[in-house]
């Protein structure tokens, strides 16, 4: 299976409503998924990387 970028608008659609205030909140406190920046400034996620974060939220609940 090929890993994919997914963009920010993707990530809070898949979370089911999560506001992009509170996305970037849980990035500056270190709870969101690993990102990175492009040269143009949006943010991407590795869609494995996000798929690790929630399987770990799982684990926490």
């Amino acid at each position: 299976m090929k890993d994919e970028l997914t963009t920010v608008p993707q990530i809070l659609a898949a979370l089911g409503g999560v506001s992009r205030r509170t996305f970037y909140r849980w990035r500056e406190l270190g709870h969101g998924p690993t990102a990175f920046k492009l040269p143009n400034g949006e943010l991407r996620v590795w869609r494995s990387d996000f798929d690790t974060w929630l399987r770990g939220l799982e684990t926490a609940a």
